[in-house]
C-alpha cells in the first residue's frame, strides 16, 4: 500500500513569542487531525527556537521554551547554534531534562567525545505499517567556540557520513536536520543522494515550495515563526517516494482568542525570573547613539578591564535603554543589553590598529542599520573607545598614553560580532583572537556596576 507521510517544520524562531499561540494552535490542531484520520505526522524544529535576547527565555535559560515544544507536540529537534553556544554548558546540558520530543544532535559530544544522554545520533520512527523514517541532525560548525564551553563538535559532514552509514538498508526514508545553512544543505543534496528529505535553518532562508536539488529536497521556513513548513511524502513499494513541501504564512493563520494575553505572559513570566537586584546607584546612568555618552563608556571601559585590553572599542547602539537611579535588577540590565554578544580580544599590529581606527571614525556607521551576528538592537551607533586617544588636530593616535607603534603588536578589547561580520577586516583576518565565555556584555556591566 501507499502511505503518506506527514511533516511541519519551524526553524530559527528565535524566541519571537509574537508568533507562537497561532503556531502551536496551528500544529496541535493539524496533529490532532491527522491523528484522527489514522495517519502519520511529525513535527520538527531545525535548531535556534531558543534566543537569549527575550527575557522569557533569559528567565528559563531555555526550559520555557522546551515546555513549549512540549505543548506544541513536537516530534524532534535539532540545536541550533543559540542553543549550543549562548547558554553556559551546564544550562544547555539541563536545558531538556523534561522535554517530551527527541533531541537529534549527532555532531555534539562531551570533550572525552561520549554523547550526552539528551542527544541522540539518530533516531528510526516506525510508521502503522512499519516503514521505518530515520532522522538524523546536525549542527552548524563553531568548533573553537563549543570548545570554550566545554563541549565538543565533530565535523558536520563528516558525522553525517557516518549515520548514513548506520542507517544504510535500514529505513525507508531519510530525513536531515540540517543546522548549517542553505549552501551546506545544498552541498549535503550533492555528497549523498540517499538523503531523501534535508529540513534547514541557520540562513533564515525560505522555499515556498521546497527545492529539488538532485536526487533530494530541500525544505526551509524562513525566520521567527513568520512561516511553517509543510511536506508531504508519498512512499510506495518499490518505487519513487513523491515528495511535495510548501509553507503556511503565520500571520493568515487563525488567531487564538487569548493570543495577546500569550504574548504579554511571556514577558510576565521574564520579568519576574529576572527580578534580582544587581546593585543600587545613585544618579540615572543615560545613553545616546550618536555622540558619547555615559552607559556606552561605562560598558567600554568594563570590558576594557574585564578582557585586560590595552585599547579596547565598542559601538554605542549596543546600549538599548538607559539605567534609572536606585535599584537595578538583571532585567533592567537585559533590556539594556539584550544580545547574545560575548566579549573578545584579537592581537593587531599598530598599522591595523589604526586602519580600524580611522575607519571607525566614518560618520556613517552611526545610522547603519544592523541585523544578525548577536546583535539584537537597531542601529551601528557611534564609537567608543577606551586607552585610545585620537588627537585630529595633530594627526596622532595614542595606545595609553604612548603613540601608536605601527610593528608593536596590541590586544583590542572589542565584541565577538567584529569578528565574524565584515566591518572590519583586519580585525576579521586575526589570527589570534579569544573569546570570554560564557558571559555576556549584560554580564561584565553587572560586574562593573558592583565594583565599590
Amino acid at each position: 500500500m501507499n502511505e503518506k507521510i506527514h511533516i511541519y517544520h519551524t526553524n530559527d524562531i528565535h524566541s519571537h513569542f509574537e508568533n507562537w499561540p497561532r503556531i502551536q494552535a496551528f500544529l496541535k490542531d493539524r496533529k490532532a487531525s491527522h491523528e484522527a484520520a489514522g495517519e502519520e505526522v511529525f513535527i520538527f524544529d531545525i535548531g535556534d527556537f531558543a534566543d537569549r535576547w527575550h527575557p522569557f527565555t533569559e528567565g528559563t535559560m531555555g526550559k520555557g521554551n522546551v515546555k513549549l515544544l512540549n505543548e506544541a507536540g513536537y516530534t524532534a529537534v535539532t540545536i541550533g547554534n543559540n542553543e549550543g553556544i549562548t547558554l553556559p554548558h551546564r544550562d544547555l546540558n539541563e536545558m531538556y531534562e523534561e522535554a517530551e520530543f527527541d533531541v537529534i544532535a549527532a555532531n555534539l559530544y562531551f570533550p572525552d567525545y561520549k554523547k550526552p544522554d539528551w542527544a541522540l545520533p539518530y533516531r528510526i520512527y516506525e510508521t502503522k505499517q512499519g516503514r521505518k523514517i530515520a532522522v538524523t541532525g546536525i549542527t552548524t560548525y563553531y568548533q573553537k567556540l563549543y570548545e570554550l564551553l566545554e563541549w565538543k563538535l565533530s565535523e558536520p559532514f563528516t558525522e553525517l557520513e557516518i549515520q548514513l552509514n548506520r542507517l544504510k538498508e535500514k529505513t525507508d526514508m531519510i530525513i536531515v536536520l540540517s543546522h548549517l545553512g542553505i549552501h551546506d544543505d545544498e552541498k549535503i543534496a550533492e555528497l549523498f543522494p540517499q538523503v531523501d528529505l534535508i529540513l534547514g535553518g541557520h540562513t533564515h532562508h525560505l522555499f515556498p515550495e521546497g527545492k529539488a536539488a538532485g536526487r533530494s529536497m530541500m525544505a526551509a521556513a524562513g525566520r521567527y515563526g513568520e512561516y511553517i513548513g509543510y511536506v508531504t511524502a508519498i512512499l510506495k513499494k518499490n518505487a519513487p517516494k513523491q515528495i511535495q513541501a510548501t509553507i503556511y504564512e503565520t500571520a493568515s493563520l487563525p488567531r487564538p482568542i487569548n493570543e495577546q494575553q500569550q504574548i504579554i505572559s511571556f514577558d510576565q513570566i521574564g520579568k519576574k525570573q529576572l527580578d534580582i537586584e544587581i546593585t543600587t546607584i545613585k544618579e540615572t546612568l543615560d545613553f545616546a547613539w550618536d555622540k558619547p555618552s555615559q552607559l556606552p563608556a561605562l560598558l567600554c571601559e568594563a570590558l576594557h578591564e574585564w578582557c585586560n585590553a590595552d585599547c579596547s572599542l565598542i559601538n554605542s547602539g549596543l546600549v538599548l535603554k538607559s539605567l534609572t537611579k536606585g535599584r537595578v535588577t538583571k532585567y533592567d540590565l537585559h533590556q539594556m543589553l539584550p544580545h547574545p554578544i560575548n566579549p573578545c580580544t584579537v592581537e593587531l599590529s599598530g598599522a591595523e590598529l589604526k586602519e580600524v581606527l580611522l575607519h571607525a571614525q566614518d560618520a556613517s556607521w552611526v545610522n547603519l542599520e544592523l541585523k544578525g551576528l548577536g546583535f539584537r538592537g537597531q542601529v551601528m551607533g557611534t564609537f567608543i573607545f577606551h586607552g585610545i586617544i585620537i588627537d585630529k588636530s595633530h594627526h596622532e593616535i595614542y595606545i595609553g598614553e604612548e603613540p601608536i607603534n605601527p610593528d608593536k603588536i596590541y590586544k583590542l578589547g572589542t565584541t565577538d560580532m567584529f569578528t565574524f561580520g565584515k566591518f572590519f577586516p583586519e580585525i576579521r583576518r586575526s589570527r589570534v583572537k579569544h573569546y570570554y565565555m560564557p558571559e555576556f556584555l549584560r554580564d561584565i556591566m553587572a560586574w562593573k556596576l558592583r565594583q565599590p
